[in-house]
């Protein structure tokens, strides 16, 4: 590999690793982009009757490119338990789903970050003169970071978004219940917590209020609700 190659596997190490932090980082709200749909329609008061009309306002991104990168990640996902796979959708729901990834799509990601890592490291290889077992360490080593990277992520960014639905917790159940007594139905003293605050909290029932608008039933929003957060009190707070 030339020294121009090199580089070229370098700069693409780091744009992944930017990429992820985008990802996991101050990019992230909760919502995806469906969502983000949903709520600009509820707000201007519009009727949603079905998801056609978001989907074809979505960008071009998201209804081209998008489902042929789930489709190629869904190809790594085939051999994966169904325990394991539910357990890393948990995981991309407490962290918000950020840009709305997949399961598969995550996966996908993964390989992608497993290949550029694995180029950069037998790059730097190269350029440090190893060879033989040192070279293959060194492109083991690359692969093994560009896998577990994301994941490690993740995992950070799903412990941040946990952090800060509890600490939220007690002033949107003070304001909810104040609501509630001054003769507010369940339904807008939601909404209402929601217009006073904006994080991940607010972000969950953003998306309960978007659903059973939709027409699905609210013991089931909340449940799912409930499932996404992984969070105690919160769960106490569902039920």
């Amino acid at each position: 590999m030339s020294p121009l190659a090199f580089v070229v596997a370098l700069l693409a190490a780091v744009a992944v690793m930017l990429a992820f932090r985008a990802l996991m980082g101050p990019q992230q709200r909760g919502t995806d982009l469906l969502e983000a749909r949903l709520a600009q329609f509820s707000a201007s008061g519009r009727t949603i009757t079905n998801l056609s009309e978001i989907e074809i306002s979505l960008p071009f991104f998201e209804r081209a490119i998008r489902p042929i990168f789930d489709k190629l990640g869904k190809l790594t996902t085939t051999r994966m338990p169904a325990q394991s796979q539910q357990a890393l959708q948990d995981k991309l729901n407490l962290a918000g789903r950020p840009l709305g990834l997949t399961v598969g799509g995550f996966q996908a990601l993964r390989i992608m970050s497993l290949a550029v890592f694995a180029g950069g490291f037998y790059g730097l290889a190269i350029l440090l003169s190893l060879q033989g077992t040192q070279m293959l360490l060194a492109l083991i080593f690359g692969a093994v970071i560009g896998m577990l990277l994301p994941l490690s992520m993740l995992s950070r960014a799903a412990r941040k978004r946990e952090k800060e639905i509890a600490r939220s917790l007690p002033s949107a159940l003070d304001l909810l219940t104040i609501s509630v007594e001054a003769g507010l139905g369940f339904d807008a003293a939601i909404e209402r917590v929601t217009d006073k605050y904006k994080n991940p909290l607010t972000a969950e029932f953003n998306q309960f209020l978007n659903e059973t608008h939709l027409g699905r039933p609210r013991s089931e929003a909340l449940e799912d609700m409930g499932r996404r957060t992984h969070s105690k009190p919160f769960n106490t707070f569902v039920q």
